[in-house]
């Protein structure tokens, strides 16, 4: 006889984003690369959209920075 093992889809553990560390140039709190790039095109004039938001989530996930 033969045993088959049966595949469970187990939930990926989520990883911690990078930490860079910017002292004197980022405040106390920790802001993620998403909401960095997010202020930056705002203040050149451009509007946000839903696909802003989706990528600026994943984005802050990805890289953060603090102080």
């Amino acid at each position: 006889m033969s045993s088959k093992a049966t595949t469970v889809n187990k939930p990926k553990p989520r990883r911690q984003p990078h930490r860079v560390r910017l002292p004197g140039f980022v405040s106390d709190q920790e802001i993620g690369l998403g909401d960095v790039i997010k202020r930056a095109t705002y203040a050149m004039g451009i509007k946000p959209c839903g696909g802003c938001e989706r990528r600026a989530a994943a984005l802050n996930q990805w890289m953060t920075f603090s102080g």
